[in-house]
C-alpha cells in the first residue's frame, strides 16, 4: 500500500515536470515554488513560473 509520503512525492514530481516543461523555468524554480504553494495549486504554481520566466523560453 504506498502511503501519504509517497503519493505526495509523486504529486510533487508530477508537478515540477509539468511546470518545467510548461513555462520553461527551471527544475530548481519549480521545486521551489512547490515547496512554497504546495503540488496542487496549480493556477498559483503557473503565475509565479511566468513571473520567473515570462517569455517561456526553455532554460538552455
Amino acid at each position: 500500500m504506498v502511503d501519504e509520503h509517497e503519493r505526495l512525492s509523486a504529486a510533487t514530481n508530477d508537478t515540477v515536470r509539468r511546470l518545467v516543461n510548461e513555462t520553461g523555468i527551471t527544475t530548481a524554480q519549480a521545486h521551489e515554488l512547490v515547496a512554497f504553494l504546495g503540488p496542487h495549486n496549480w493556477t498559483s504554481l503557473l503565475r509565479e513560473a511566468r513571473i520567473l520566466n515570462p517569455k517561456g523560453l526553455k532554460a538552455v
